[in-house]
């Protein structure tokens, strides 16, 4: 017996993904529903073999549904999560919007998948920040072996993580560089992308870090531990799709660099690819498509006691959004549910 399963957001880049890897993973779907705004209804949209026509997500009634993929925004997830919540659908949001809210659990399913049991209080589980998610699942078993005291993190943000518009800039602004007479102004990024970097992602707030910033502090305290201390500087990058990071760590007990690199090797969700040689590393454009947490570059950090630095590269489609929702699923299944 499957599972009567809800996409929020299907036409978009991240609930597109979530279909694709419910298809993929074989998830135990035994009825699927693809909402979206009215503005495109009944729009069809791939799910496996089969195609779905879009439902309009204002009038949609969650009653007997079990699961609710969120792929929507903080606005509409704020209408619409709690009356599928209250219907009794499992919400699994992709927005900021209850990631810090103390009753509801914020998962990565590496990290810790044991707070799914937290569901019950309300029928609600968030899905971190794309940046967060690929980060704590290469930190996760290295604070295992060594506790982690500090984290230094710059990220490497692809324009996907700003949705279609950003796709869609970066491209147009590409093209415009090479054809006279059709630049085209930023809109979407408060300075032109192409073949450029821009260190602001989201606003900025009253100390000078911006929001994304924030969010992975906050988030990796919730997820991993609240005694970490975590800086991070966030760039947005003229690359369509894949976040990567470079990541400096402090540890409270000695730690090496080989014994780090045997520990991620066997990590779960992590794929260490890290030779000492040119192209020895991975791109953020050979991991499109892919599951798993790329780890390249780990090497000791001698100016502190106990340091790994590390890069780390993620698909923030997947991994970073519609992956980890749908391993939320499985874990909501196999430990919550029990239907399938």
């Amino acid at each position: 017996m499957g599972y009567k399963v809800v996409v929020a957001g299907a036409t978009g880049n991240v609930g597109r993904e979530m279909l694709n890897i419910l298809a993929e993973r074989e998830f135990p779907v035994d009825e699927i529903a693809a909402l979206a705004s009215r503005k495109s209804l009944g729009t069809e949209i791939s799910f496996g073999e089969k195609t779905v026509r879009t439902k309009d997500l204002e009038t949609f009634d969650f009653t007997g549904w079990d699961i609710a993929l969120f792929a929507v925004g903080s606005e509409a997830t704020k209408i619409y999560a709690p009356r599928a919540a209250a219907a009794g659908c499992v919400v699994i949001d992709n927005s900021s919007l209850y990631r810090y809210d103390p009753q509801i659990p914020l998962i990565v399913p590496e990290v810790n998948a044991d707070q799914i049991f937290m569901v019950k209080n309300k029928n609600i589980i968030a899905n971190p920040n794309c940046s967060t998610a690929q980060m704590v699942v290469a930190l996760k078993p290295l604070h295992d072996r060594a506790r982690i005291k500090r984290v230094v993190v710059s990220t490497y943000q692809s324009v996907s993580g700003a949705g279609k518009e950003g796709i869609d800039e970066l491209w147009n602004q590409t093209k415009g560089i090479y054809v006279p007479g059709q630049e085209v102004a930023p809109k979407k990024f408060t300075k032109q992308i192409a073949f450029n970097v821009i260190p602001q992602i989201d606003v900025f707030l009253d100390d000078g870090s911006t929001k994304e910033e924030w969010k992975m502090v906050a988030e990796t305290k919730k997820i991993l531990d609240p005694k970490i201390k975590v800086v991070a500087t966030c760039v947005r990058v003229p690359v369509f799709v894949g976040h990567s990071e470079a990541i400096n760590i402090e540890f409270e007990e000695p730690l090496d660099w080989q014994e780090a690199q045997d520990i991620l090797r066997e990590a779960p969700g992590v794929l260490l690819i890290d030779k000492r040689e040119p192209g020895g590393y991975i791109t953020p454009i050979e991991c499109v498509g892919e599951y798993a947490t790329y780890v390249s570059r780990v090497r000791q950090d001698s100016t502190i006691d106990n340091g790994i630095s590390l890069w780390c590269v993620s698909d923030n489609l997947r991994k970073g959004a519609a992956l980890n929702a749908v391993q939320i699923a499985e874990v909501l299944g196999n430990r919550v549910l029990k239907k399938g």
